[in-house]
């Protein structure tokens, strides 16, 4: 499921561009927008269940629940 840019770029605001798991920023690394809960998992797009992460913590959790959130 393609998430909206306009969400996006929510998203990446309301997280104020820094990842949510390392802390880092735009300048520090690629950021991505991710599912707390995975899509896998039949959840939606809903604002609530997306955070910003950087392309490492997003590529170690992959379709694994994030574990601040069990």
């Amino acid at each position: 499921m393609k998430i909206p840019l306009a969400v996006k770029k929510y998203v990446f605001e309301r997280d104020n561009y820094h990842c949510q798991s390392c802390g880092k920023n735009s300048t520090q690394t690629e950021l991505n927008i991710d599912h707390i809960i995975p899509l896998a998992r039949s959840v939606t797009n809903d604002l609530t269940n997306l955070q910003t992460l950087c392309h490492n913590w997003n590529q170690k959790k992959k379709h694994h629940f994030d574990p601040r959130f069990q």
